[in-house]
């Protein structure tokens, strides 16, 4: 089955298409590569274009995909918060467009890379799907009012999809093919990798949250682990099952400086730390209860350690310093 992967040149998207090419699926990766990288698409197509502006009807029916794998999502908390016309009109008006396109061209089958930031500061962790969603900045806002669309779309045109509601993506292909680079770069890992690269001090957002040590604390998961999810979700909608809710992670937490602990003994290398006040949006703890994913998809995270992530992080930065050649980028 040919699989069109919206956001495929993406960090999880890339990941996935990797994932599908494995499973005997043919990924048609969908992607204008304004935050995405060419290079990240290995062994699949690639339409370089805007999914909120392309004509999603014509692509499904003439690249002759079955199903989708929607990746192509804004995903920063902070730039939400400054720029939420942006989130609203790319999360959800391109959403709603490309629901309208899979009910016109006939296309059922939708995976979608949802987010723990739809639960908000949560009153109890870790987190079960069941837990109350109020989203306090405008990402989460718009993941959960995209997925308030494809219920109502589920059940008005026949649907059949999987939201997985993933906690804190992080790590990168252990064969070292892809990795992690964001324009700008926001995620945690990754800064502190490339500052150990650069003999740069580290930034840290907060450190009077009410966790043990002051910090954030979250659930971080392998991006591998997440794209199996995504193949295990697709495969158990062409299987029968109904549509549903997944959250994905491991079920521990870590706070940032338990992630630049771990960061020094795998690099090797110490940090210096610069405490910063706490970023607009930015709950104190999330963590995941993964339970659901394991008992209805049978997915079991492969690589739960924190410092196996970290490490293939290191591996893939070490070797890609300056991230994707310019060049293959957009």
């Amino acid at each position: 089955m040919k699989v069109l992967v919206l956001g495929g040149a993406g960090y999880i998207g890339s990941h996935t298409v990797l994932a599908l090419r494995e499973k005997g699926f043919e990924p048609v990766v969908l992607d204008d590569l304004s935050r995405g990288h060419r290079a990240a698409v290995v062994g699949a197509t690639l339409i370089q274009a805007d999914f909120t502006t392309v004509d999603l009807a014509a692509v499904l029916k003439e690249s002759g995909c079955g199903a989708v794998m929607h990746f192509a999502a804004l995903s920063q908390v902070g730039e939400s918060i400054q720029r939420p016309d942006l989130y609203y009109r790319n999360n959800v008006a391109g959403g709603l467009s490309l629901l309208d396109a899979m009910v016109a061209s006939g296309v059922h089958y939708l995976i979608f890379s949802s987010s723990a930031a739809v639960y908000g500061e949560p009153s109890r962790v870790p987190i079960k799907e069941e837990h109350p969603t109020v989203p306090v900045n405008p990402y989460g806002a718009t993941k959960l009012a995209f997925e308030g669309a494809m219920q109502w779309y589920a059940r008005a045109f026949g649907l059949k999809y999987v939201s997985l509601r993933y906690f804190n993506a992080a790590g990168a292909n252990p064969d070292g093919l892809i990795g992690e680079d964001h324009q700008p770069e926001t995620h945690l890992i990754p800064l502190v990798l490339k500052a150990v690269l650069g003999s740069q001090p580290v930034a840290v957002f907060g450190n009077d949250y009410p966790t043990y040590d002051g910090t954030c604390v979250r659930d971080y998961i392998h991006v591998c682990d997440l794209a199996e999810a995504h193949l295990l979700a697709l495969q158990a909608l062409l299987a029968g099952a109904p549509s549903s809710v997944f959250n994905l992670g491991t079920g521990r937490g870590y706070s940032v400086l338990q992630v630049l602990e771990t960061a020094r003994r795998v690099t090797g290398h110490d940090l210096c730390i610069q405490f910063a006040p706490r970023r607009p949006g930015d709950p104190a703890e999330l963590v995941a209860a993964s339970r659901m994913a394991a008992d209805k998809l049978g997915w079991r995270p492969r690589y739960p350690e924190l410092e196996a992530i970290v490490t293939n992080a290191w591996q893939w930065h070490r070797a890609h310093p300056e991230g994707y050649p310019a060049e293959t980028g957009r």
